[in-house]
């Protein structure tokens, strides 16, 4: 059964909730954002109208979702950003749930952030006050999916800026008939005329892999619209003023290390944070990340004391006001237009904290930061051939993201082998005994291993390795990639008793045994089950079906009173 789908027929009062399910499994809500002159920026509509946001995330949307006044920006802009939901929300009904349990951990559905993709207009318009017209239209969504839903909003935003509300109504009508996003699986959703044909990533995928195929679907009119990505951004296009120290942020990203993006734009804002993030995959950044911030956001003024270190966040910025704020900051990234230095684009350079100045920063990298590897001269090198013979940024895109995966599973392979050996073996694992425990995790043995197993079998890159994993342990990207290892395995040896106590002989076992022993044995499977359950464990087809059967069958040769008793537990 489909986890999102409703079943049966709803009573009226569940209808508003249960007809929003397919939707809901994509968006959590469209906003339409407005500038009102005597309100400044307001929430004009919100769609699905039963959705419940609170007073400061709408608060937080509305500033959001308007570039502030330094962008200039005019025409159509598109932009992302990211909020912190309020405290007290009720948790998602999506928790734990299967597609979290099978999507790359770098796309899972957010727990306690929503993501923002904004469609914003200003053009002129002499029948406005102010002589413009400006509007947002915002999609509010717990997924990651970058380039799917700036794909939709570039399809229905100029319909809807025409036609308003009435489009939008039946935009979302469109998306509550989508199938749920499951990994592994090529949807067609349709909307507004067009057929956009996705993948959704699973965490089985190989990394790096091949790009999507379109699939042909017989008597589908109008032909599906293949989408080659659902969350890639264009790499190239983000990095290419600072493709040669693409090295030195990938190591910041790598340690979580805080990181202010000054740009000129929300749109160059929002796209270097996201590329940045993703610079690390298919490791998860575990640490916050801002796309776009402003003054107004309600976390300003935890971002911005100076009573404590900076925390380990990435700030996408473009008020110039921010500049002083964020001074006493590690690492500032300002960027500019990108400018041309003949057939290729100008590089940033590397300088010191105390050059940047409050008024007329030039762009640069403005930190004190060494790296621990050596940059990757050959890389730089073909990247820069590569624009002199107008090589598609694609391609570019396509090289730097295979560059930066090697990279990343270099470092994290020797992890991984290291953790897999602290598992227990396979043949420790009996029915009558609690599961054994994993081995903690010893950075001093881990490093004694790196002679061996290390990097250097993968990487070509000199420098110092074991500094850089001495620093990565403190940093929240290893906690978070510890935990989420511990937790799969712990998940796996659960799993493994499960089937061991299935192919025991569980009621020989009971022949013997007294009535108190066989309670508690049932009392501790039917917890076991329930557990298994609720977490989605995955076990071979038939484990739990064949663990309940024993459950009921020795329930049922109990006799009558303790039967009502186990019950009622």
């Amino acid at each position: 059964m489909n986890p999102f789908e409703c079943s049966g027929s709803p009573r009226p009062a569940e209808d508003s909730r249960c007809r929003w399910l397919r939707f809901s499994s994509w968006l959590e809500c469209v906003c339409v954002v407005t500038f009102d002159l005597e309100l400044g920026q307001a929430i004009e509509l919100v769609y699905p109208q039963d959705v419940k946001l609170t007073e400061k995330e709408k608060t937080s949307i509305c500033y959001l979702s308007f570039p502030d006044s330094y962008s200039g920006c005019l025409g159509d802009t598109q932009f992302s950003f990211r909020l912190r939901q309020s405290v007290g929300r009720r948790t998602s009904r999506f928790t734990e749930d299967v597609y979290n349990r099978d999507a790359p951990v770098t796309l899972q559905r957010e727990v306690s952030h929503f993501f923002g993709y904004v469609y914003f207009r200003q053009v002129k318009d002499v029948s406005v006050k102010r002589g413009y017209f400006q509007k947002s239209l915002v999609l509010v969504s717990r997924l990651p999916y970058t380039h799917l839903f700036h794909s939709l909003l570039q399809i229905i935003a100029p319909e809807f800026f025409e036609k308003l509300e009435p489009c939008l109504e039946a935009v979302c009508n469109e998306i509550d008939q989508w199938p749920s996003p499951i990994p592994g699986l090529t949807l067609n959703l349709p909307v507004m005329g067009v057929v956009l044909q996705v993948r959704i990533p699973s965490k089985t995928d190989k990394p790096g892999g091949s790009p999507v195929k379109q699939i042909a679907r017989e008597n589908l009119l109008p032909a599906p619209t293949l989408l080659p990505t659902i969350h890639e951004l264009d790499l190239f296009r983000c990095f290419q003023s600072v493709l040669i120290h693409l090295q030195m942020l990938w190591e910041l990203m790598l340690l979580g290390e805080p990181v202010v993006v000054m740009a000129p734009s929300p749109n160059v804002s929002s796209e270097t944070v996201l590329a940045l993030v993703s610079s690390i995959s298919p490791l998860k950044f575990c640490c916050d990340f801002r796309p776009y911030f402003t003054i107004h956001d309600s976390e300003f003024r935890e971002y911005t004391t100076r009573t404590q270190a900076p925390a380990s966040v990435i700030l996408g910025v473009t008020n110039p006001f921010f500049i002083k704020t964020f001074q006493t900051w590690p690492h500032i990234i300002r960027l500019g237009e990108t400018k041309m230095a003949g057939d290729l684009p100008k590089q940033v350079k590397v300088k010191k904290l105390s050059k940047l100045k409050t008024l007329d920063t030039k762009p640069g990298i403005y930190t004190a930061y060494k790296t621990f590897l050596h940059k990757d001269k050959i890389l730089i090198k073909r990247l820069l051939k590569g624009i002199q013979r107008k090589r598609p940024s694609e391609v570019q895109s396509a090289i730097l993201r295979r560059h930066l995966l090697e990279l990343t599973q270099s470092f994290i392979i020797p992890l991984e082998r290291y953790m897999a050996s602290q598992m227990p073996l396979q043949r420790s694992v009996t029915p009558w005994k609690t599961p054994p425990q994993i081995r903690p995790f010893s950075q001093d043995e881990f490093m004694s291993t790196l002679d061996h197993t290390g990097p250097q079998l993968t990487s070509v890159l000199k420098g110092d390795w074991m500094g850089l994993y001495r620093k990565f342990f403190r940093s929240p990207n290893f906690d978070g990639w510890y935990r989420h290892r511990h937790k799969e395995m712990t998940q796996k040896l659960e799993s493994l008793h499960l089937e061991v106590i299935c192919n025991a002989d569980l009621l020989g076992w009971t022949k013997d045994k007294s009535e108190v022993e066989i309670v508690d044995l049932i009392l501790k499977l039917r917890e076991k089950l329930i557990k298994a359950r609720r977490q989605q464990l995955q076990v071979k087809d038939g484990v739990l079906d064949k663990l309940e059967a024993f459950i009921t069958s020795i329930i049922s040769s109990l006799p009558e009173d303790l039967q009502t008793m186990i019950q009622m537990i």
